[in-house]
């Protein structure tokens, strides 16, 4: 993966976790199949408060992810 598609990949996923813990996607999430489909397979058992949760964590984790692919870039274009 080059760096340009490392940085519009990790941009959507922030965009999206942005929208689940900032700006009301939590709520409009809240027991739905869509929940389950889009966070994960438990979510639709979740309240808005721990969809947000998972979203706070999944936003550190891919944020730790994307520095280290910055810095350790792994690909088939050795």
């Amino acid at each position: 993966m080059s760096l340009t598609e490392l940085i519009i990949t990790y941009l959507i996923n922030l965009i999206f976790w942005l929208w689940v813990v900032r700006w009301g996607g939590a709520e409009w999430l809240e027991g739905t199949f869509t929940s389950g489909f889009f966070i994960h397979i438990f979510a639709p058992r979740w309240s808005a408060d721990g969809i947000k949760l998972f979203g706070y964590g999944m936003i550190l984790i891919s944020t730790v992810l994307f520095i280290v692919g910055i810095f350790y870039p792994l690909g088939f274009n050795s």
